[in-house]
């Protein structure tokens, strides 16, 4: 049965009113169009120190000249994995955009009849999972109020990330460092004052963190001036500077600009057989905000494994759980788990094409990018190729790379059998001419087609941050 989905366009405000000091709630924007809390979170989320070597920041995963995702094509092309802080640490999954994350709203399920009939015997039986951040949902705001806080304060101390022994480590840096007085004009001086060991600095090199705590008497001040770091990146990351929404889709909504032929047909497929629009919803958000392009469920497409992935060169049997691997950790939601097993976010497609070399193969900079979880499609072609074909074409014999099953004409299985969604793909009819068609209309949706002030693309300044399809 296809449950048709609502768009859940909820902007999930910051949640640090009743935190933010004072200074902060008043003070205008800096030349840069930032407010204070937004320039310290661009600050930290910039900040290579704020890891173990001292040579990665949020900003190495998550760059915006191509989208706020991974900015490599030796990752991008293979693995999709990006290494951690500790040369030879890597995690399992692709870095999602940081980009419109913030407009996620708080994790929940979804047992309304807004979402199924009532005389569906699935009802209040069987939830729809809705909101959060990382691609199972596990930042759910829930203890931040808003998801993209909670996603901040995971990759500082995640071993095969960042990789600082203990959340003191960050205060420290944060506190110590060239912006240490922007923390306390934004919050408070009082979380900076802290009885430092005498060899902080030994200590936020090392691995692991000592038993005893030495910082076990002021440890509730050090979690709270953590808490303000991971507000002060969600504080930017809801900026303009990252959710710019200057894309040509957006001058296009403004009457400011006409699609291509092409990028017209797009949009219809889009919005018709294409059946994008059933998770990637392009209905206005509050206050008639421009779409996001998520409805912010989580849906098992069937995506093969990844064979390059790290997790499964050390481990051939891994498989990706997805959103069931975070249930499974929550009281009242573990009993779920299983009917949501490889389930994954669905992502914004804003940005979605932003900086790859299929947007624009004469740039001096252009990359290729990795799609979905696992980063196992490297470009938009070959996602849209595999949502109208997932069903008609045979089994590869073995888990293929996409380049290898695009040669082939085949799919390999799914990574995660379970739970594919077997009504919004698989067999959508398109044509070659309307698969490409799709592909030019999301390439539409890279922010930089026009700056934050208005002006159009003829500002030569831009040039390196436009989207496709320029006239």
């Amino acid at each position: 049965m296809l449950r048709k989905k609502m768009a859940l366009c909820t902007a999930t405000p910051l949640a640090i009113a009743m935190l933010i000091g004072p200074s902060a709630l008043m003070a205008g924007s800096d030349d840069g169009g930032l407010s204070p809390i937004e320039q310290l979170g661009k600050n930290i989320f910039f900040d290579k120190k704020l890891s173990i070597r001292r040579n990665q920041s949020c900003a190495s995963c998550h760059d915006p000249d191509v989208g706020w995702t991974g900015p490599k094509t030796r990752f991008n092309a293979h693995g999709a994995v990006y290494e951690g802080s500790i040369r030879g640490e890597f995690g399992n999954r692709k870095p999602p955009s940081s980009a419109y994350a913030s407009l996620a709203p708080i994790f929940y399920a979804d047992f309304g009849n807004r979402l199924l009939e009532p005389t569906d015997p699935d009802l209040a039986a069987d939830p729809l999972f809705v909101g959060g951040n990382f691609w199972d949902g596990r930042a759910t705001g829930w203890e931040l109020g808003n998801p993209a806080a909670d996603q901040a304060q995971g990759p500082f101390t995640n071993p095969v990330e960042q990789a600082l022994p203990d959340t003191s480590c960050v205060v420290y840096r944060v506190c110590e460092g060239k912006y240490g007085d922007l923390f306390d004009e934004v919050w408070n001086p009082n979380f900076c004052q802290v009885n430092w060991p005498r060899d902080i600095n030994h200590l936020c090199r090392q691995t692991t963190w000592p038993d005893p705590d030495p910082l076990a008497k002021q440890r509730q001040k050090i979690e709270q001036a953590y808490d303000r770091v991971a507000l002060s990146i969600a504080a930017f990351e809801g900026s303009k500077e990252s959710n710019a929404f200057t894309s040509k889709l957006d001058a296009h909504r403004a009457g400011l600009v006409e699609f291509t032929p092409q990028e017209e047909l797009g949009r219809d497929i889009f919005r018709g057989k294409g059946m994008c629009s059933a998770c990637h919803v392009g209905t206005p958000g509050p206050g008639a905000a421009p779409p996001l392009f998520t409805d912010f469920t989580y849906d098992n497409l069937g995506v093969p494994k990844n064979p390059e992935n790290p997790a499964t060169l050390a481990d051939p049997t891994y498989a990706d759980p997805g959103l069931a691997g975070f249930l499974e950790t929550v009281s009242g939601f573990a009993d779920y788990a299983g009917t949501n097993l490889g389930k994954q976010k669905v992502p914004t497609l804003r940005n979605v094409g932003l900086g790859s070399c299929e947007a624009d193969s004469d740039a001096k900079k252009c990359i290729v990018k990795a799609y979905m979880h696992n980063g196992y499609f490297k470009s938009l072609k070959q996602v849209v190729h595999f949502y109208n074909t997932r069903d008609i074409k045979d089994p590869c014999p073995g888990d293929y790379t996409a380049e290898e099953a695009m040669a082939a004409d085949c799919w390999p299985a799914p990574e995660i059998a379970d739970n594919v969604n077997m009504d919004e793909l698989g067999d959508l009819g398109l044509t070659e001419d309307e698969e490409d068609a799709l592909v030019a209309f999301m390439l539409t949706m890279s922010d930089g087609y026009f700056d934050m002030d208005g002006d159009d693309d003829d500002d030569d300044d831009n040039k390196g941050h436009r989207g496709n399809g320029r006239d």
